[in-house]
């Protein structure tokens, strides 16, 4: 079961007063032991209401007010959703929440349980969200490229996380599994696995014996990006080494596009659509 904690707006988050540094790691050692126990789905917090919106519906046309607004025990802060297996377990975790936040004065929470599609009578309209659940759980957690290396994946990888702003996750080596002893001396150092972390996208690879190695064909690795600027840099700095098919620039469909292979044989495509495609 679902449920959403609340956490109730004051004077303080109202006048936009940001977390201390204390607080910000507080909170992020209390998100990452929920994450940790798989109770974790998703927080956020929420600015101020002076720069919020409120729609009135009376009649065909809604009314839409610009806040603050006044009545701030009644406004959210912020909130954290989590996947729990009752309400106790829930309220648990509620009473974890940091007392950096606290200070001296006084924070609520609010729990709120999350309808399910059984908790409804069956209908048509019913129907309706029951083909999207099911449309939502076909889709996987996540698409990822997995790039083949003739040797270099270390060295490859390291160079998108720090040029795509990534976080290494993963860069395992064939001497640290348990078929080490089958693997040849020179190639004890090479990757079987490395992942990279960026925003939450993942980008994977490894070393293939050059035996079973090709270089890569029928596929490039599309990057989107909302400023031209920072497409073009991207480009000429993938391009380095490598061989450019197409000059990054101006085209009728995208303010920036290119495409080229990268020094160690990836093929990427470099875009810059107008508006990211809301446009079109």
């Amino acid at each position: 079961m679902k449920f959403m904690m609340m956490r109730k707006a004051d004077s303080k988050t109202e006048q936009g007063c940001m977390p201390s540094d204390e607080l910000l790691q507080s909170m992020g050692e209390y998100n990452r032991r929920m994450h940790d126990a798989g109770v974790f789905v998703s927080g956020e917090g929420l600015r101020p209401t002076s720069e919020g919106y409120r729609l009135t519906f009376r009649g065909s046309e809604p009314l839409v007010t610009q806040g603050p607004f006044t009545e701030t025990r009644e406004l959210l802060a912020g909130f954290t959703v989590l996947e729990v297996d009752s309400p106790e377990q829930a309220i648990e975790w509620a009473r974890q929440w940091p007392r950096e936040d606290v200070g001296d004065g006084e924070l609520t929470l609010e729990l709120r349980r999350y309808y399910e599609l059984a908790d409804f009578a069956e209908g048509e309209g019913l129907e309706v969200h029951r083909q999207l659940d099911q449309q939502l759980t076909r889709q996987p957690s996540g698409i990822n490229s997995y790039l083949m290396f003739n040797g270099h994946c270390r060295e490859a990888l390291s160079f998108y996380a720090d040029l795509l702003g990534g976080r290494i996750e993963a860069l395992l080596t064939h001497g640290e599994t348990p078929a080490a002893s089958e693997v040849a001396a020179d190639w004890q150092d090479k990757i079987i696995h490395g992942c990279i972390n960026i925003g939450g996208r993942r980008l994977m690879g490894s070393d293939a014996p050059a035996d079973h190695y090709q270089l890569p064909r029928g596929m490039m690795v599309q990057l989107e990006y909302a400023q031209v600027e920072q497409a073009q840099q991207v480009f000429e700095q993938l391009a380095a080494g490598g061989q450019v098919q197409m000059p990054f620039g101006a085209t009728f469909w995208a303010e920036g596009f290119g495409m080229l292979t990268d020094r160690f044989g990836i093929g990427w495509i470099i875009n810059c659509s107008h508006c990211n495609g809301e446009d079109s």
